[in-house]
This record gives C-alpha cells, sequence and structure tokens, in this order.
C-alpha cells in the first residue's frame, strides 16, 4: 500500500467534507501541522469541530480556519493568545468545549483504544463537570469523559519511513500520537520520509498502522524557534 502523497492537497483529497471532526496535534506552534491545514483552508469546507489542545494564534495553525470562519467548535484546553478565538467566542459565533489538558489528551487515547468513556476527578466541582453524569467510588466523586472518535486525524512528525512508522522530535510528541490514533484516517506530515526498515523499531512513537498517507511538509519555517547571540567577549 503506497502511503507517499505528493502534497498536502493530495493527501486530504477525497477525505474532506462540512461538519467534519477533526483531531489536530500541535501545542501552540511545537508539532502543529501547517501545511495540513493550510490545505484545509484552501479546501474551503467548513462547519468543522477541532480537537485540539489550542487554537495556535491569530493567523496561524488553526487560526488560520478562524479568519476564514470555517470552525464552527473548538475542543481545546488553552485558547490564550488568539484575539480571533476571543473574538469568535465572545461574540457567540465560536461553540468551546473547555476540556483539561491531561482530560483531553486521555479523551483522545481513549478514542484511538476503542474506549466510549473514563471516570477521572479532574473538574469535579467545577463548571468542567456541569451536564456530566458523576459517579462515586470508594467515597470520592468522579465524572464521565467521552472518548474522542475523530473523522479526521492530522498530525505533524519529524521522520517517518515509507511504510509510516513515525518517529517525534522532543516535545512536539505532545498531542500527536493520541490525535493520530483517535481518527478514522491519519495524515501525517514530516520532515523527513526514509526508506522502510531504516528506522530503529524501538524509537519509533507511532506504528504505521495507524497512519493512513503521509507527505512530505519540509522545508518548514519554524516560527516558535528564535536567534539569539550575544557580542564576544574580548581576551
Amino acid at each position: 500500500m503506497n502511503k507517499l502523497y505528493p502534497s498536502a492537497e493530495a493527501a486530504l483529497d477525497g477525505l474532506l467534507k462540512d461538519g467534519l471532526l477533526i483531531a489536530s496535534g500541535g501545542f501552540g506552534l511545537c508539532g502543529i501541522p501547517e501545511c495540513l491545514l493550510d490545505a484545509v483552508r484552501d479546501s474551503g469546507v467548513k462547519d468543522l469541530t477541532f480537537a485540539s489542545n489550542n487554537a495556535g494564534i491569530d493567523n496561524e495553525g488553526i487560526g488560520k480556519l478562524l479568519r476564514t470562519k470555517q470552525v464552527k467548535k473548538m475542543i481545546s484546553s488553552y485558547v490564550g493568545e488568539n484575539k480571533e478565538f476571543e473574538r469568535q467566542f465572545l461574540s457567540g459565533e465560536l461553540e468551546v468545549e473547555f476540556c483539561p489538558q491531561g482530560t483531553l489528551a486521555e479523551r483522545m487515547r481513549a478514542g484511538g483504544a476503542g474506549i466510549p468513556g473514563f471516570y477521572t476527578k479532574t473538574g469535579v466541582g467545577t463548571q468542567v463537570a456541569e451536564g456530566k453524569e458523576t459517579k462515586v467510588f470508594d467515597g470520592q466523586e468522579y465524572v464521565l469523559e467521552l472518548g474522542i472518535f475523530a473523522d479526521l486525524a492530522l498530525v505533524k512528525a519529524w521522520k517517518a519511513d515509507e511504510s509510516g512508522n513515525v518517529i517525534f522530535r522532543k516535545t512536539a510528541r505532545n498531542f500527536n500520537v493520541p490525535a493520530a490514533t483517535c481518527g478514522k484516517v491519519c495524515v501525517v506530515e514530516v520532515e523527513e520520509i526514509v526508506p522502510t526498515g531504516s528506522l530503529e523499531p524501538d524509537a519509533i512513537h507511532l506504528p504505521g498502522v495507524y497512519v493512513q498517507r503521509l507527505v512530505l511538509g519540509a522545508p518548514y519555517d519554524k516560527k516558535i524557534e528564535f536567534v539569539t547571540t550575544r557580542e564576544r567577549e574580548t581576551a
């Protein structure tokens, strides 16, 4: 099965339609599938729901799709540093389901494992628990959280082989692994693609069985990285 596609647009061909639930990896600007998100924006699909730790920043990441009014709902943990997100939320244009970071990661992982729901103490007694089922175990109250089963997963990785086995680099691993596993179809953009069998098996973070499509996204303009210098000291 050939998983390699020549562009982000080609990798998403036949997968996009209005009203999708999309799980997107990344944390801030670290490890976001920027090429795939650009392709989603350019496709013109709308009424999308994104399950993502955050909505990027103004005009970066999912923030680009907020600008074009293609996002109907966000399931997120951190939503700061995005004025357009704030504006749409406060004006009632954007539906937001706030979810603690650990709970969001576990909801994605649960979906990937076929688990429909789980109980957690996180959020008990707060707005997070409003409208949700609670249950007492050993005298402690827990809230029921539902697994996330996404129509599509968009992921950014460091390196992959042609079979779709994936390695993430350092903190860019973040939400990418659980996001990848909870999607019915997972599309991964990577910085480098190598021949099958050339990756150390023990170093693989996401097995190729979870990955249906791959695209080479490099070169990247890594906006989260800044070069700082100091004057050379005289001898």
